[in-house]
Order: structure tokens, then sequence, then C-alpha cells
């Protein structure tokens, strides 16, 4: 098969949480690039109508629907409302997530569950509810993000974020396990420092963004560009006998 063809994603339907801004976004319009369909599934629901008039834009159909991952029914009529619209769903992209920082001495536990509620639970809820209709297809494409920090530690205060990334990463291999069956692939992507909205602030401290540069091989920080290859290669055919893994794009920080 041409590898034009492995990686076209035409006629295929996406939903990406957290799909209205930054990584999300960009993951989005990568898809549509593609060839899918995309959902826009995000609690920010004016920024959601503009990426999907974005995708409309480059001849994709395209849906926003309002989404808090916490919430069992919101999770429930998204799907619902996917389904009855597009009549399947091929892929799902867990990109939602929320960080919070806080020594881990003085970490309230409000602000841990919640990061716990949206990172971790919000992933396997989605997952769940996707999964049955991917069961009936008996076929589906599933890519959690992740993160470096749920393969190591940090003295940063990011002990929920961390914690949370980590459970994302086993929940992906449980699941990959458990519907290969049901010709169902679940990877994660990992990404190491991104240059987003919810990074920049950090990034412009010279001291902290100088150690991330120096200690990572390609001697740079990633874009959110840098994550489009591989959510469109783990939702693509090209990775049909791939799945329980997390692809780490770190510029090669966790290999030292």
């Amino acid at each position: 098969m041409k590898p034009s063809v492995l990686f076209d994603l035409s006629g295929s339907v996406a939903i990406v949480t957290g799909g209205a801004r930054g990584l999300g976004k960009i993951i989005a319009l990568a898809l549509a690039d593609a060839g899918a369909d995309v959902v826009i599934a995000d609690i920010l629901t004016s920024l959601a109508e503009d990426v999907v008039k974005e995708i409309e834009a480059r001849g994709n159909r395209a849906l926003g629907v309002k989404l808090d991952v916490t919430s069992v029914n919101d999770v429930q009529e998204m799907v619902e409302k996917v389904s009855n619209h597009f009549g399947r769903i091929d892929i799902l992209i867990n990109n939602a997530g929320i960080q919070c920082i806080s020594a881990a001495e003085d970490f309230a536990l409000e602000d841990w569950n919640r990061v716990v509620n949206i990172n971790l639970s919000g992933v396997f809820l989605c997952t769940q509810a996707v999964g049955k209709i991917m069961i009936t297809q008996k076929k589906g494409k599933i890519i959690n993000i992740s993160s470096l920090f749920g393969t190591i530690g940090s003295p940063h205060g990011a002990a929920a974020y961390n914690s949370s990334k980590g459970g994302v990463i086993n929940l992906t291999k449980s699941l990959a396990v458990e519907w290969g069956k049901y010709n169902i692939n679940v990877n994660a992507i990992a990404p190491g420092i991104i240059e987003t909205e919810l990074t920049r602030k950090r990034l412009e401290d010279k001291e902290y963004l100088d150690l991330w540069i120096d200690r990572t091989p390609l001697e740079r920080i990633g874009k959110p560009e840098d994550l489009s290859g591989a959510v469109i290669y783990l939702s693509s055919g090209a990775s049909d006998f791939v799945t329980g893994h997390t692809i780490m794009i770190d510029g090669g920080y966790s290999v030292q």
C-alpha cells in the first residue's frame, strides 16, 4: 500500500477532547489535513466553534460539542451527538488536561482530586463511552495524551499531574490488552516540554528554559506541531499492528 494511502484518514471521524486550543487545536487541524472529519469536544464552547470554522474552511466536516470530561452525562451526550451526526466514531484523542503546581507537603486534596479527575478519570470516562461504539464497530483508534512526566519524577510541585499522567500510560496498556480482540488500538503519546499557552509563562524563566534545552539532545523546546506526525501515524492504517505503546516526543530527554 502506498504511504499516501496508509496515512489517509478520509472518511474517518475523530474526536479531540480539549480541542479548542493549544495542543488539542493543533492535533485537530492535523487530523483534518489528513482527511478526517473532526469533533471538537471542549468546555470552551466559543473557542471550539472557532476551530470548527477553521476545519470547515479546509473542506472537512466538523462539529463542536460542549464537554466536561469529568461529567458522565456530558460524556454520554457527546458520544450520542457524534454518533447521530456522523454515524460512527473511528478515532478518539484524549487530550483534555490541567496542571496545578504546589509543593507536595502543601498540596490541597481539592486540587489533587481536580487534576486526577480531569487528567485520568476523564480519559477513562471518554474512552469507556467511545469504546462501546468501537466494540460494536469492531474497529477503532484511541490515542491518550500522557506526558514525559508520567514516566519520571520532577521537583517542580507537580505530584498530582505526574501521577495522573503515569496512570494514563498504564490505563493505555490495560485497555490495549482488554480490547485487542475487538480490533481496537490503544496507544499514548508522551510529550516533553512543549511551548503552549499553558507553558509559555514558565518558559520565560531563562534558567528553567536553559535547563531543559541543556538536558535535551535535540537542544530545543518542542512545538505543538511536533506531535502531529505521531498522532496521524497512530490514527491511521500505518499503525494497525501497534497497540499498548507510549511514544515519547521529548527531543530525546528520556533516553539519557
